[in-house]
């Protein structure tokens, strides 16, 4: 927010100031409409889908692409038809917030992450001709280098012929969220409370999404990291040898990096994890597959029950060590082992730990099934970034 005062963090984290009247999400309204005003932020003329680039830079200004899709409007669907396939589940406190959100600023602030797969057609659909072409041939309509290295890009595709080609194209499409999925439960809480208003079709029937073609693009997964406070790493251990194997490696900060080599080693042969606080490491493999089986939820499919994710939650953490699956018991810490074991190492006795990615297929199998992967199992990346496109309902 101190970054700059149009920095789109006002509109999607918005601080209400106490005392003064109506709420935070009054004030994200209020502030969307007077850069509407203003003309910080304008309305396209015509309807459009928009091209979007991630590439990472280099140091003299060469660029690879990692990732290109479509953000637009897209039909809601209820989940349980299978078109837009969830592999996580939502809390109903962001879901309600989110919705309040929208429902305050009239708007989609943030397109949602989705994923697609067209399979092994002989040459791409219409999509995805559309889309390598306005990115090599037309000029962006915005351009930024973020902080981290990646640039973006944006082009508009507004010719209705176009636009109905790559409509018919996705049809059959039946994506994942990679990302989103507290948003696309609120587009759904929005759009129902519409309808129980005997409002009729509108704009709360379509949600803001990025849709990226994972042939042409695989997605990246990364690792998400639990930190359990007040258990530490010998004791951890200790328990954890009544259904694994494990095996004490050099500890220590300066040796993180060769032990999560070892882990991405062990992981290729099956699940592993390595658990790690002060100057204490263990490589945890082998999980004895009674006790697995033992540990897991009735009417779960084999390949759920076959997650690493699935034997973190349910054996290690929720058996063996007996801790609640909760955010009051487990931190997270997204893709940084060292911030893991550091942040185990900030409370009394902490344990870090570390844990390979799941898979991208995997996500897609558990999805298939319509089951949700354990919470906390994935890091899809490169996100969109927040800002570059807006839905307003009053434009839609």
């Amino acid at each position: 927010m101190a970054a700059d005062p149009h920095n789109v963090v006002r509109l999607i984290l918005p601080r209400h100031r106490p005392g003064r009247p109506g709420n935070e999400y009054s004030d994200a309204a209020r502030l969307l409409r007077a850069w509407q005003d203003g003309q910080i932020l304008r309305s396209d003329p015509e309807p459009a889908l928009y091209v979007y680039e991630q590439a990472v830079t280099g140091r003299g200004g060469d660029a690879t692409v990692i990732q290109r899709g479509l953000i637009g409007a897209l039909r809601l669907e209820p989940l349980d038809a299978g078109i837009v396939r969830p592999h996580e589940g939502v809390a109903p406190g962001p879901v309600s917030g989110r919705r309040q959100l929208m429902e305050a600023t009239e708007a989609n602030l943030e397109p949602i992450f989705l994923l697609h797969d067209p399979g092994e057609p002989d040459e791409p659909g219409a999509a995805g001709r559309l889309v390598e072409e306005a990115a090599s041939a037309r000029p962006p309509l915005a351009e930024a280098v973020t902080a981290d290295g990646l640039r973006h890009r944006i082009w508009a595709i507004a010719d209705p012929a176009e636009l109905a080609a790559i409509t018919a194209d996705l049809a059959p499409a039946r994506p994942v969220i990679a990302d989103g999925h507290h948003r696309y439960a609120a587009y759904l809480e929005l759009q129902s409370r519409h309808r129980a208003a005997g409002d009729g079709p509108g704009p709360w029937d379509y949600g803001l999404a990025l849709l990226v073609d994972a042939r042409a693009y695989p997605p990246r997964v990364g690792a998400i990291h639990r930190v359990i406070p007040h258990l530490d790493p010998e004791t951890a251990a200790e328990l954890a040898k009544a259904a694994f194997r494990v095996r004490a490696l050099p500890g220590g900060q300066a040796r993180l990096a060769a032990a999560v080599g070892e882990l991405a080693e062990a992981s290729s042969r099956g699940t592993a994890f390595v658990i790690a606080g002060g100057e204490r490491t263990y490589l945890l493999t082998e999980p004895d597959p009674l006790q697995v089986d033992a540990a897991m939820p009735a009417g779960t499919s084999e390949p759920w029950r076959g997650l690493a994710a699935a034997v973190l939650q349910e054996l290690l953490v929720s058996r063996l060590w007996g801790i609640p699956d909760n955010e009051r018991s487990i931190g997270f810490v997204h893709n940084d082992a060292a911030a893991a074991v550091r942040a185990a190492d900030e409370v009394p006795g902490g344990t870090a730990v570390i844990c390979s990615p799941l898979s991208a297929a995997d996500v897609y199998a558990v999805a298939a099934r319509g089951e949700l992967v354990p919470r906390k199992s994935t890091s899809f990346d490169p996100k969109p970034r927040t800002g570059l496109v807006i839905r307003t309902f009053a434009d839609s």
